[in-house]
């Protein structure tokens, strides 16, 4: 019973603010993991790039904040790692059909040729990278 009121009246504690919004923050969570059954295609970079600036920006604002909110933290810290994976995944599926396009069009012979040089891999790797943001 002691442990639950120490609980109840923390400054952090469910009487305040600080502990509802990080408990209800849980569903951008949620939702990120629900995104993992839909496919790459699919996903948004926008949205996703959101989920990943908003979970740390928010994670370094739970610790400069007075009481320091671990809650917050914690459940920023699975927002940011849920749009990394996401941005992941939508970066792998971006590069892999990219790739297959680019070798189609010159043939696996010649790609198989012209890979042997680092410039040519630095360009087909800057013209993925673009291809990503498009």
């Amino acid at each position: 019973m002691a442990s639950f009121q120490k609980l109840w009246n923390h400054p952090a504690g469910p009487k305040t603010i600080h502990f509802w919004a990080p408990a209800m923050k849980w569903a951008l969570v949620v939702a990120g993991l629900g995104d993992l059954s839909r496919p790459a295609e699919k996903l948004s970079v926008s949205q996703n790039t959101a989920l990943l600036a908003t979970g740390l920006i928010w994670s370094r604002y739970s610790t400069q904040i007075i009481p320091v909110n671990y809650s917050l933290l914690l459940v920023n810290l699975f927002v940011g790692l849920t749009g990394a994976t996401q941005l992941y995944r939508i970066a792998q599926k971006k590069i892999s059909d990219d790739s297959e396009i680019v070798i189609g069009e010159m043939g696996d012979s010649q790609a198989n040729k012209f890979s042997k040089f680092k410039s040519f891999k630095w360009i087909k790797l800057k013209y993925k990278i673009n291809l990503l943001f498009m």
